[in-house]
């Protein structure tokens, strides 16, 4: 169990506790051995989230009776647990868990939740969602209908034939929310992992290394799922994936957000107290104004945050919000971690600080859960259709 000890009411002083356990107990884990190029081992993750489970912190944003707080209160909790590349996933705030924790508990259905939702929200498993497929062979990629995974109704059972890419978290994972075309649109199913009827044919390099697991391609054949595994209803994966993926954008900004204070950070205590030129490098206005223009937007980036996690608490969908914000944020934070890595010279590219870590880190968000082009395209549709709906 999780050994709770959050109080909803009292943000402030949760948190400073995930600051004060962040910077204390799991950023010293930045250095550890068991850290690879697919993520952290699987004994690191249960050894960090013992250490929250311990000082009560453990999924924070969720409390016992399973209600997630606000999202405005969140977006501060997943913000300060993102001030370490390993802090969302100590606390079990960290995709691709958080997001499928918030649709099972809008979309699952009470047996579902008892066998899906609570272990995960206990921090006791890791989740996969299975929706991207192989660019190669035309699969779905930000255009979902270009989804070529395939279920189809075998008496009582459905049987889902395809390939995925880019899976975050198949490694380890004890469960997965698959997406796939059925007869008249596309459906979600939750399936147990490992399964024979699941091989991860290798986990891709890419240049981040935060997430359990990595990012795998994986192999569906044959996968027998009984009906009362299909996550709500048939037909309906697609408005589900909505359901999913705007929060799921935003808290990618808000722990992202936290990696930015951290760049940020280390930039300035190195910009005050190295020397060049007869002075610091702060007082250099090309380093300065640098450090300036990062102060500038990791307040820009909290601010847009908070708007559109006002917009969610307000019980709207958030749809454009969560695209406007997503975009932003990931391109902002992207050049907040390139100041700082500039700013610090060599230093900044060596593996001595966390920061180069982070901009490796801050590349990736440009991409996943929608690339910025993508995310403007989608609104620069919204603005023709308002422009011709007026005229």
């Amino acid at each position: 169990m999780r050994c709770q000890n959050i109080d909803f009411d009292d943000v402030d002083g949760t948190e400073a506790r995930v600051r004060a356990f962040i910077r204390e107990v799991i950023v010293p884990y930045e250095s550890d051995a068991r850290l690879g190029t697919h993520g952290p081992a699987d004994d690191l993750v249960d050894e960090m989230r013992g250490k929250a489970r311990d000082a009560g912190l453990l999924t924070p944003q969720v409390s016992e009776s399973n209600a997630h707080m606000p999202w405005r209160d969140a977006a501060r909790i997943l913000r300060a647990a993102g001030y370490s590349p390993l802090g969302p996933t100590a606390l079990n705030v960290a995709a691709p868990d958080e997001g499928n924790v918030n649709m099972l508990s809008k979309v699952a259905t009470s047996e579902q939740q008892a066998r899906f939702l609570e272990p995960l929200i206990d921090g006791r498993i890791r989740s996969a969602f299975l929706m991207t497929e192989p660019a190669e062979e035309g699969g779905a990629g930000s255009d979902p209908s270009m989804l070529q995974t395939t279920a189809k109704r075998d008496g009582d059972d459905w049987v889902i034939n395809g390939r995925k890419s880019f899976v975050t978290g198949a490694a380890g994972a004890s469960v997965g929310i698959i997406m796939a075309r059925t007869e008249n649109a596309a459906t979600m199913f939750l399936t147990d992992l490992p399964d024979a009827a699941v091989k991860i044919e290798r986990i891709l390099d890419t240049i981040d290394s935060s997430m359990p697991g990595g990012h795998a391609v994986i192999t569906i054949d044959r996968l027998r799922v009984p009906s009362a595994n299909v996550l709500g209803a048939v037909d309906e994966g697609f408005r589900y994936a909505q359901v999913r993926l705007a929060p799921a954008r935003l808290t990618h900004c808000m722990r992202w957000l936290g990696a930015g204070d951290r760049a940020q950070d280390i930039a300035v205590d190195y910009a005050c107290r190295r020397e060049a030129f007869g002075k610091r490098l702060i007082d250099h206005e090309g380093v300065g104004f640098a450090l300036a223009d990062n102060k500038i937007d990791l307040k820009q980036c909290e601010l847009l945050i908070d708007w559109c996690a006002g917009v969610l608490d307000a019980g709207k969908p958030g749809t454009t919000e969560s695209s406007m914000t997503k975009a932003t944020v990931a391109e902002t934070l992207f050049k907040v971690a390139d100041r700082s890595v500039q700013a610090m010279g060599g230093t900044g590219v060596s593996a001595d600080t966390v920061v180069a870590w982070i901009f490796r880190e801050l590349r990736a968000f440009r991409i996943y859960d929608g690339p910025t082009e993508v995310h403007k395209w989608s609104l620069a549709k919204k603005i023709k259709r308002e422009y011709l709906s007026s005229a």
